[in-house]
């Protein structure tokens, strides 16, 4: 066997070594299992975190009863002696009898929750439903401090409520950035789950802008949320807070999976009103507003499922004084897109009563600014049934081929109504009636077309062709909705 000879390569052979060294000590080899991110490690934020969070105790006042007879003195002994449970309407102990000195009323156990210090000098943030009801509230710190708790304000629509302790140099939570929050981020809960305090688990978010609520686009998440966490914080990996625990869907009562909390910014702005005036003052404009379906967008010409129909406007409300009609679909309020009918009122709910706003609305193919003052939220107003009147006899023609049978509609109804003109069904059957349409709803435009009585509806509906959809915006009492007859198949 031949040898290679080598001598001549040494030289070159050495100058890569040397290359090569001098490559790895400036890019080191790396293994590909070691790039792979590792799991978190929680431990700091606690520590970081853990001293802000309390425990929150509620009691509510036991009023006294009638006197225990004799013979439910010794059963009570009788069940304590042999460990038997106590049933639940059996009086547990003597008392003074009505108009007599007694025993003075008791505060009783009523709730467990959580919260977190907002202030250095005692403001606490909690969940509306852990404080609602409660007659005396008590918060607890890691320290084993226990402070009786004056609740400053509560706001059920957003669920959240401000508590004030007397306690100064308290370590207050960081309030993060909702808007750099991702789905898919690690984040920790600290609460009270069962009373179990300063309990802490962990987990991602698993959504954004979740609808559940009017004023409340919640944070879906995976993290482990039991009753008591209720008002506990929600902490990214920065140890700052960017949602107030507050709900779970579960059909067991306990943890399955999904939990809610409530976006910081929203929890924020409602708590800086509740520390001001001790209540949350939001807008309104006095509509009532439905999604916006596929067909409808279609049939239309909106383009795009997008904005809030406006089913119904209260009379004498802002939206009536601005113009805003029942069928509408506003598109845009001061300039921001609708994507979703959920979008309009928190919009218009975070506005001060008293501005005027620019109101965009898509009315019969064309977009209309229109400007809206904003009023005070105020309680709801019941919704009134269309006014019976009497009605000329049925008049037949074209609304025959569709399956209807329409009348005039009186003064009358036109007032109650607030439209300019329509037809009354008096008969809905075939296509008619499976779209939905029945006896005495009012047709107040066809194919984005105002309709103003029987002859102006006989003539629009002739034009049409009847083998294609038919587009018809309709009023049912004080609510409007469009409506799509689709031709037999």
């Amino acid at each position: 066997m031949r040898e290679l000879n080598l001598k001549p390569l040494r030289p070159y052979l050495a100058a890569c070594l040397m290359a090569l060294a001098a490559t790895s000590s400036v890019l080191p080899l790396t293994p590909v299992w070691a790039q792979t991110r590792t799991l978190p490690d929680f431990t700091d934020l606690v520590d970081e975190v853990g001293p802000s969070v309390v425990n929150i105790r509620t009691l509510e006042r036991a009023k006294a009863s009638a006197t225990t007879s004799g013979i439910d003195e010794q059963m009570l002994e009788f069940f304590k002696r042999f460990g038997i449970p106590v049933p639940p309407n059996m009086p547990r102990g003597p008392r003074a009898e009505p108009g007599q000195p007694g025993q003075p009323d008791e505060n009783q156990p009523r709730g467990v929750g959580s919260g977190f210090i907002l202030t250095a000098d005692g403001y606490v943030m909690t969940n509306a439903h852990v404080v609602d009801g409660a007659d005396e509230v008590l918060v607890t710190l890691t320290d084993k401090r226990e402070f009786k708790a004056k609740i400053i304000g509560a706001d059920k629509r957003t669920d959240v409520a401000v508590v004030k302790i007397e306690a100064t140099g308290l370590p207050a939570v960081k309030i993060g950035d909702i808007s750099r929050l991702r789905v898919g981020e690690w984040v920790m809960a600290i609460g009270s789950p069962f009373g179990l305090e300063n309990t802490v688990t962990a987990g991602i978010v698993s959504a954004k802008q979740r609808d559940t609520g009017d004023y409340l686009p919640f944070i879906q998440t995976d993290v482990a949320i039991n009753p008591g966490n209720s008002g506990g914080p929600l902490i990214n990996m920065r140890g700052e807070v960017v949602g107030i625990n507050s709900q779970i869907y579960s059909r067991s009562g306990g943890f399955q999976g999904i939990s809610f909390s409530i976006p910081i910014d929203e929890a924020t702005r409602v708590s800086e009103q509740l520390r001001i005036n001790g209540k949350v003052t939001r807008g309104r404009i006095g509509v009532q507003i439905d999604q916006v379906t596929k067909d409808v967008a279609e049939a239309i010409g909106l383009g795009k499922v997008q904005g809030a129909l406006v089913r119904g406007v209260e009379s004498g409300a802002p939206a009536e004084k601005a113009g805003i009609e029942a069928g509408d679909i506003i598109t845009k309020f001061e300039g921001k897109s609708i994507d979703k009918a959920s979008d309009l009122p928190r919009m218009v709910g975070s506005i001060k009563p008293g501005t005027q706003v620019t109101v965009t609305v898509f009315r019969r193919g064309a977009s209309k600014d229109l400007s809206v003052t904003i009023a005070e939220v105020d309680a709801d107003k019941p919704v009134r049934a269309a006014a019976k009147s009497e009605s000329k006899p049925p008049v037949a023609g074209p609304a025959q081929a569709v399956g209807l049978s329409v009348s005039e509609i009186t003064e009358a109804q036109k007032k109650d109504l607030n439209v300019k003109g329509g037809v009354k069904i008096d008969v809905a059957d075939g296509a008619a009636a499976r779209a939905g349409l029945r006896e005495g709803d009012v047709i107040v435009s066809i194919a984005n077309a105002e309709v103003t009585g029987v002859k102006g509806f006989e003539a629009a509906l002739s034009k049409i062709d009847k083998t294609k959809n038919i587009t018809m915006l309709v009023r049912r009492g004080e609510l409007a909705q469009f409506v799509i007859i689709r031709p037999a198949r």
